[in-house]
């Protein structure tokens, strides 16, 4: 099959290229926006116990007032307020409300600080509306606006609350996108001139990936909008980095092996072909594996990941048919001009390093599994001192942004929970009126939780059948003791509701408390699941039983020491209180499917050494030399490319770049360098039951030794090295 799309490709170039560029301005031009959510409670599905508070809290309450922005005051010596500087409050707070922008439903006064110090306008917005564009929008004007109010008299105002947070969040995401996309541009460029020394060569995947990526995202457009998919700002940052990541390691492995068969002396045109037709399995089933993986996120409780899996497996695949169809169309075309002006291209390098790597491998393969093994257990000890956080809009941005330094003085001036109080909201089940007399104690029992600083019935519908108790947590929502207080809090509504009532508790602790059962449920679901998939298209690439099951358990080592190492240097070194709450699914995700990529290319050309009458070890060692080169240029692109997240200056973006990065250097360097072809060369030939995939082949008949077959028997896996030697040229 990959034989007849590199003729195709081959063939017909100009048509191919055409054919990419017409759907790239059509898909491109008539492409949805892509919208983005930062509200949380969006991302759950509506069985949660805080999502179902939510909707109770529109039907009983539907002028309830919750603040979507919180205009914070102080004086500008510090001092506290005093009467004129109250009037002003006052003064600012009845202009703004008659503003009439645009979501803004209300804006009232709010409390003053208990040391006298700070004082706030509330201001409500659409609920209906939350964390999307429109309200950023809102919010940017009513921070112009409260500014421009407050000129001329001695306070100090700035603007915080989700909808602040939301439009911080998008001036953060776009800062963060430019800083990846140029120190993205940048490795691929510099690291592909040191490696090829050809100019052309170093731009070409550039230029090829950018048509990939207006595609991919026209695409993935299409899909979050006929799917109902919840978008997120963050997931621009992460497509950047697969996109070009991904799409360069195919890039190399498809140039390696041209340039391979141009010094086997095949013809240009030929030599494309041979090379799409050679690499094409392994290519398409590392990707595959990659696709699995990202897909298995559609089965997440977390909208925000239901999304993120679906659109990098759309960009996968659109990389993976560029790999195959585009990238040979244009080099084909260009021909061995492509390696201008170096000449290295034509003769064979020595691998001097991969070649001692390989000789010591050889001769103790047990020492090399057993310390390259200990050392991705020892990091994965680390995991044991994980937490989870789950404040996604202050992971998502610097603590320097505005609604961020609003977010930590309220933290200080008022109580810790005071932000984002927890509502319990109490109903009768048989629709007659609540009996108030009961309201008093069942207050005081929520008041006496554990963690609770003040608990009080705020508010009762119209009907009588819905009451409203607000409880004041003494921790900010988002922290683990605000979630663990939440839970003795549900704990007491639910035990202690009076007969004929039922108790959901809302707000935003209740919603982290729910995201965290939801992250659990995933880890339960999403990486078993993940796992056998992968297992099965290993399983089918070697014709093995299992060599699957010790290339999985490697991998899974490898996001164990992965994860272990991000706690030590973000929780224990840094002083975080937690890594994202999502960080670990994602991790597992990008670690085990990229990860796996690295295995099948190294495990597939030890297959191929293997066929040629080489025994286990001896196999592993040309393994190593060979295929060294590429797996260590493509896993330093691919780390290097995920490190440029680190850039964008938030812990959600910073963590992710780092564990990810570090994830594919484990993969590369530990497991596919030393442990995989270590255990390979001990298991034997045993690695490859029931099949005999490691068996010399008998040449088909008319077929030359030294021609270049495709399929399976001719080592398809084999994507990266040079030939061992001078092969006669094809006619």
């Amino acid at each position: 099959m990959f034989r007849r799309i590199g003729t195709g490709v081959v063939r017909h170039p100009v048509w191919t290229i055409v054919a990419w560029l017409i759907a790239a301005v059509a898909i491109v031009a008539t492409a949805p926006g892509l919208p983005s959510n930062s509200d949380e409670s969006s991302f759950l599905p509506k069985s949660y116990e805080s999502i179902k508070a939510a909707d109770l809290q529109v039907k009983a309450f539907p002028s309830a007032f919750t603040p979507s922005a919180i205009a914070l005051y102080q004086r500008t010596d510090g001092g506290k307020l005093t009467a004129a500087d109250k009037q002003d409050v006052a003064r600012i707070t009845t202009e703004l409300g008659k503003k009439d922008i645009d979501q803004v439903q209300k804006v009232v006064p709010g409390q003053p600080s208990k040391d006298g110090r700070y004082t706030m306008t509330l201001v409500q917005m659409d609920s209906k509306k939350a964390g999307q564009p429109v309200q950023a929008d809102a919010a940017k004007v009513l921070r112009d606006d409260v500014k421009q109010l407050a000129k001329g008299t001695d306070l100090e105002v700035k603007l915080g609350g989700s909808a602040a947070q939301a439009l911080d969040q998008q001036d953060s995401s776009k800062r963060g996108e430019a800083l990846i996309g140029i120190g993205t541009f940048l490795i691929i460029l510099v690291t592909l001139l040191i490696i090829f020394r050809a100019p052309i060569l170093a731009i070409l995947p550039l230029v090829l990936i950018g048509v990939v990526a207006s595609i991919a995202n026209g695409l993935i457009a299409y899909a979050t909008k006929l799917f109902g998919l919840q978008a997120n700002s963050s997931v621009s940052s992460i497509l950047i980095v697969v996109l070009f990541g991904v799409g360069t390691d195919y890039f190399l492995f498809l140039m390696f092996r041209y340039r391979e068969r141009l010094r086997a002396g095949d013809e240009p045109k030929q030599a494309m072909v041979n090379a799409v037709a050679r690499v094409g399995e392994a290519i398409a089933s590392a990707a595959g594996a990659v696709i699995i993986a990202f897909l298995a996120l559609v089965l997440s409780t977390l909208g925000f990941l239901k999304q993120m899996g679906p659109a990098l497996a759309i960009s996968v695949t659109v990389t993976l048919i560029a790999g195959l169809t585009l990238i040979p169309a244009v080099v084909s075309l260009i021909g061995p001009k492509v390696f201008w002006p170096s000449k290295s291209w034509q003769r064979e390098p020595e691998n001097a390093r991969f070649a001692a790597l390989g000789r010591g491998v050889q001769r103790r393969p047990a020492l090399t599994a057993a310390l390259s093994g200990l050392v991705l257990i020892a990091l994965s000890l680390g995991t044991l001192g994980y937490k989870a956080t789950f404040d996604l809009a202050s992971g998502s941005m610097p603590k320097t942004k505005e609604s961020m330094v609003v977010q930590d003085e309220m933290q200080k001036a008022y109580s810790a929970g005071a932000a984002a109080p927890t509502d319990v909201y109490l109903s009768s089940t048989d629709g007659k009126p609540l009996d108030k007399t009961a309201f008093t104690s069942y207050a005081e029992k929520l008041g006496a939780v554990d963690g609770v600083a003040s608990a009080r019935m705020s508010q009762v519908n119209q009907g009588g059948t819905t009451a409203d108790f607000t409880v004041t947590l003494k921790y900010e929502a988002s922290t683990e003791k605000a979630i663990d207080t939440v839970g003795r809090v549900r704990d007491v509504a639910h035990s202690t509701a009076p007969d004929g009532t039922e108790a959901l508790v809302g707000g935003m602790s209740s919603i982290y408390k729910d995201i965290n059962a939801a992250v659990n449920h995933d880890y339960r679901t999403v990486f078993p699941v993940a796992a056998l998939l992968i297992m099965l298209i290993l399983g089918l690439l070697l014709r093995s039983v299992v060599a699957p099951w010790y290339l999985i358990a490697s991998v899974g080592l490898g996001f164990g020491a992965t994860l272990g190492a991000t706690v030590w240097i973000f929780q224990d070194a840094q002083g975080h209180p937690g890594l994202m709450f999502m960080l670990p699914v994602i991790m597992y995700l990008f670690v085990v499917a990229i990860g796996t990529d690295y295995n099948i290319l190294m495990i597939a050309r030890l297959r191929e050494e293997a066929r040629e009458g080489r025994d286990p070890r001896e196999a592993a060692s040309m393994a190593l030399r060979h295929a060294g080169p590429t797996v260590a240029a493509a896993g330093f692109i691919l780390a290097a490319t995920f490190a440029t997240m680190m850039l964008a200056g938030n812990a959600l973006l910073t963590e992710m770049g780092f564990a990810v990065s570090f994830g594919i250097a484990v993969a590369a360097f530990v497991m596919a360098m030393f442990f995989t072809p270590s255990l390979t060369a001990l298991i034997g030939h045993a690695a490859w039951w029931p099949g005999n995939a490691d068996r010399a082949q008998e040449p088909k008949p008319g077929t030359s030794a030294g021609s270049d077959v495709s399929g399976p028997a001719s080592g398809t896996g084999d994507q990266d090295s040079v030939s061992h030697g001078p092969a006669g040229r094809r006619n």
